[in-house]
């Protein structure tokens, strides 16, 4: 019997420091989505898995997606927008190439093979093609072309990238001028 009490004991000091571990969890994630929030960026409260310990999964949302829930933008706009943001991605440079003694034949930088480099370039040279394009379509204008930058590309929301409220709504009306203009290209 006294052996069965202990167990219990052991399970319940586990328990307590289980659930303790989770309001803490649960204050840190609070705290951080707060702070988050109040920079400008959205989440989305998605439902939670069914034996998740989790009772409030968040996901992120870009821009387009805010501004879409919100019904601030079109269909159309939202495509143009995704399209636009794609082509940014891929024209960004991402691969670092890197010194290495151990040189192999037929091997590029990052340990992919050369003709996986050679794809991937000619992927970002096409993505290059497409964004300077939908950069002729908003005349080269430096405002319209980094309001896609940031909301489109880079996936921030307006308020996010304008780094206040005012200046949000500001960066969100430019944004409009340019979704409209290439969706309408």
């Amino acid at each position: 019997m006294r052996r069965g009490k202990r167990e219990d004991e052991q399970a319940w000091v586990r328990r307590t420091q289980a659930e303790a571990e989770a309001r803490a969890v649960g204050q840190g994630v609070a705290e951080t989505l707060a702070l988050e929030r109040g920079r400008g960026a959205a989440f989305a409260v998605a439902e939670p898995d069914r034996g998740s310990p989790r009772d409030r999964p968040y996901r992120r949302q870009a821009g387009l997606d805010w501004l879409a829930r919100k019904g601030r933008i079109s269909e159309a706009q939202r495509a143009a927008g995704e399209r636009y943001g794609e082509a940014f991605r891929i024209a960004q440079p991402v691969i670092s190439l890197g010194s290495t003694l151990e040189v192999q034949p037929g091997m590029g930088g990052a340990g992919l093979p050369l003709k996986a480099l050679i794809a991937r370039a000619g992927h970002r040279q096409a993505a290059e093609a497409r964004l300077a394009l939908y950069r002729r379509q908003l005349a080269g204008h430096p405002a319209l072309i980094e309001a896609c930058d940031l909301v489109c590309g880079k996936e921030l929301t307006p308020r996010e990238a304008a780094g206040g409220e005012r200046d949000g709504l500001k960066l969100e009306a430019v944004l409009l001028v340019a979704l409209d203009l290439l969706a309408g290209g």
